[in-house]
């Protein structure tokens, strides 16, 4: 999709359809009842006959309607005037997104961001119009013989209604981000929908190379299991040796134009498991197949690393995502092994199911050589975050109250929303071994939270928060796969930092 801006009078716009919002009780802006009266009445006819109630998110398509330019209207109900919130407005264009690709046209102006909104400023509005296209103009068929679609018009060009320059200049800064945003979304969906038997360790880091052709302010590096040994990476190799693939550790730094050599950068930890079959401990087979999700936490490193470079945001960024399998075999690791993780410290794995943690805690190590400002770790980390927050919100913890403060306003900005649980000593009692440092579980009680406690071990050093996104990455209804968040989260708070 392209996006564009467009200024001058609704009614003499040139469109093969204009969405506009209308109110409940029949309530037009000043802006749509100057359309209406050019229409001779129609949209006000509409409204009175009760084919459109203006309820929030309720569509009516309006065709050939005369006495303006516009091929077709489209109205959407946006709730009572003047008390839209910013979780219905992205509802309202989620809706208008979904009656545009039904609709035969190639292009489509839209005056929705002209909704006041209490809690969204115009930039959010249109970034919130765009993520919500991106959304439902993707499909996932690259492994078809037959692909998707087949109708020879579809949307491809969206140009949002502007006032004024000031309003067409806040427009396009928004659009670049908006636009980068959804980029970003569309490639963590793209890794993460693909098989395991595709998307291995190899193919992940052969994608982070790809990223740095096509971006030069992204610089790569790989480092393969000799060389992880050499650093004494133990936690992780052993998770790998269970499977025939090799272990990839993938770090992509991106320094924009601008941002000094000796910056502190903000790290990000995504892990990269593309197939947990839980090891020796064997997960149960229903459902098996969803476990290609569980390197969702790299998709949204690389979809992450993507969007900024693409907005080329004045910030240093580095991206470091472990990749592994966790497979059973003759050399996996055994419930009862002790390993020793890059840090020194010795960990008795109690359950091989829990192999997130560690590849995480050798990479929350190795991320110390960078000197960071902050380290955010992203993972599909524990079954107790679903139990716990369902699949609405990301679970949030960390050793730096000002840090998950930026993340949970971030959350709120994007409508990717975190909810921050507690990280208290209490917890991290639970990890005591009588034959190691610690233990990789912590008992049936606060999964979450004792997984969190784990990684703090390794994160001392530095501001760390951890993002537990088992609930949001994908959904389990085997139709629209992989979510893509918390990229917008992400991104959000990488423009919060950049002052953008």
């Amino acid at each position: 999709m392209q996006y564009t801006t467009k200024t001058g009078s609704l009614s003499k716009i040139i469109t093969a359809c204009l969405v506009i919002g209308v109110h409940e009780k029949r309530k037009l802006t000043p802006e749509v009842a100057t359309l209406d009266k050019a229409t001779g009445g129609l949209i006000s006819s509409l409204l009175k006959s009760g084919d459109m109630d203006g309820k929030s998110g309720s569509t009516t398509t309006i065709h050939h309607p005369t006495g303006i330019n516009a091929k077709r209207i489209l109205l959407i109900g946006c709730g009572e005037m003047n008390k839209c919130t910013a979780k219905q407005f992205r509802k309202i264009a989620m809706a208008s997104a979904k009656a545009i690709k039904a609709l035969p046209v190639n292009e489509v102006v839209s005056a929705l961001s002209a909704t006041e909104v209490d809690d969204l400023d115009l930039s959010s509005r249109v970034k919130a119009e765009i993520e919500a296209y991106g959304i439902n103009s993707y499909s996932f068929d690259q492994l078809k013989s037959t692909k998707s679609g087949g109708r020879k018009k579809q949307p491809r060009s969206l140009a949002f209604h502007s006032h004024n320059r000031s309003e067409s200049n806040q427009i396009a800064d928004a659009i670049k981000q908006g636009a980068a945003i959804s980029s970003g979304i569309t490639l963590t969906r793209d890794l993460s929908n693909l098989p395991g038997n595709i998307c291995t360790p190899s193919y992940l880091a052969s994608q982070a190379k790809k990223l740095e052709k096509s971006h030069p302010a992204i610089k790569t590096t790989i480092l393969n299991e000799a060389q992880m040994k050499r650093l004494g990476m133990g936690s992780l190799l052993s998770v790998s040796r269970g499977s025939r693939q090799p272990a990839k550790l993938i770090t992509m730094e991106y320094r924009g134009k601008g941002v000094k050599a000796n910056t502190p950068p903000v790290v990000l930890v995504g892990k990269g498991l593309t197939f947990d079959a839980g090891g020796i401990s064997l997960k149960p087979s229903a459902k098996m197949d969803e476990m290609k999700y569980d390197m969702c936490g790299g998709a949204s490193v690389f979809g992450t690393m993507q969007a900024v470079a693409e907005m080329e945001l004045p910030i240093h960024l580095v991206g470091i995502v472990p990749s592994s399998e966790n497979m059973p075999d003759g050399d996996a690791n055994k419930p009862g092994d002790i390993v020793t993780s890059m840090s020194g410290q010795t960990i008795e794995i109690l359950n091989t199911d829990a192999e997130g943690r560690l590849i995480l805690c050798d990479a929350l190590t190795y991320a110390k050589k960078f000197k960071p400002e902050v380290v955010i770790d992203i993972a599909t980390l524990t079954g107790a975050c679903i139990v716990a927050l369902g699949n609405h919100t990301a679970g949030l913890l960390g050793n730096d109250d000002p840090l998950v403060e930026e993340l949970l306003d971030a959350g709120k900005d994007s409508g990717d929303r975190a909810w921050q649980l507690p990280l208290w000593e209490e917890y991290d009692e639970q990890l005591k071994s009588p034959y190691a440092d610690m233990a990789n579980i912590g008992g049936p009680g606060a999964g979450t939270i004792t997984a969190a406690c784990f990684l703090a071990r390794y994160t001392k050093e530095y501001r760390w928060a951890h993002l537990d996104i088992a609930g949001t990455a994908w959904n389990s209804n085997g139709i629209e796969g992989a979510s893509g968040r918390p990229v917008p989260m992400l991104t959000q708070f990488l423009i919060n930092r950049a002052g953008k």
